[in-house]
């Protein structure tokens, strides 16, 4: 969110730097930092059309470092937190560690806190699981239906190629072939994307499970599950806990 989401330490290392790179959400968020520093190099132009991924941001973690190993004091600047669906902030740590140099993250405000604000849900009332969507459909992962399920970048549902920025309907369409395993198709869903800037306001589209396929979505968007069965007491546990606090209070 533009100036609104910064922590005071994160905006006294980016202005305190020799070279601040930036991967953010919107040109007007690059403007932005260009306001606080004179040297702000965009991380935007290693994306190209057609090119994996993977290769884009080892390109980014080559040009961090470059700068690092020149002496000079970087900060590389991410929209959201900087180690939340970003492999190359972990990587350019890890690497200027085993080549003898500090480096270290500061924590940002990312989607998951926004979508706890903006749709009201207190991960601590009945559990909250996060799962990759792609991840989610590749691996049969244990879910518990009792409690809310977070599947991040649903616009990329499916994808394997590591350079497509969307995928189709059909790749939907397996994806909620996967879910009814666990919830019925006419189960209330929560497309949900944060707001970046401060006159947008957050996706919060809800919808039938059913109708996801068809749904315009991009990778920017998430799938929040709410729980399709209550909480199951495990009375077992629940009768050795009584047990030992009545044991508890009568040796006190």
């Amino acid at each position: 969110m533009l100036g609104s989401h910064i922590t005071p330490l994160a905006r006294s290392h980016i202005e305190n730097a020799d070279v601040v790179f930036a991967a953010v959400s919107d040109g007007i968020v690059e403007l932005w930092l260009k306001e606080m520093h004179a040297d702000v190099r965009s991380l935007q132009p290693f994306y190209a059309e057609g090119k994996r991924r993977t290769q884009t941001y080892r390109e980014m973690v080559e040009a961090i470092l470059a700068e690092v190993r020149a002496g000079k004091r970087v900060c590389a600047v991410f929209y959201g937190h900087p180690g939340v669906f970003a492999w190359a902030p972990h990587r350019a740590i890890k690497v200027a560690r085993e080549e003898g140099y500090t480096a270290y993250m500061e924590p940002g405000i990312s989607s998951e806190d926004c979508l706890y604000a903006d749709l009201g849900i207190d991960p601590g009332s009945v559990g909250c699981q996060h799962f990759d969507t792609t991840q989610y459909m590749l691996y049969r992962r244990q879910i518990d239906p009792s409690a809310w399920l977070i599947l991040w970048q649903v616009g990329l549902a499916g994808e394997r190629t590591g350079h497509r920025f969307a995928t189709s309907p059909a790749h939907r369409q397996v994806l909620v072939d996967v879910l009814s395993r666990h919830y019925p198709l006419d189960h209330e869903v929560i497309v949900y994307r944060a707001a970046t800037l401060p006159m947008q306001a957050p996706r919060m589209e809800r919808m039938p499970l059913g109708r996801l396929p068809g749904a315009d979505l991009d990778s920017a968007d998430t799938l929040a599950v709410p729980p399709v069965q209550a909480l199951v007491a495990d009375a077992e546990v629940q009768a050795k806990l009584v047990a030992l606090d009545a044991y508890q209070a009568a040796i006190a």
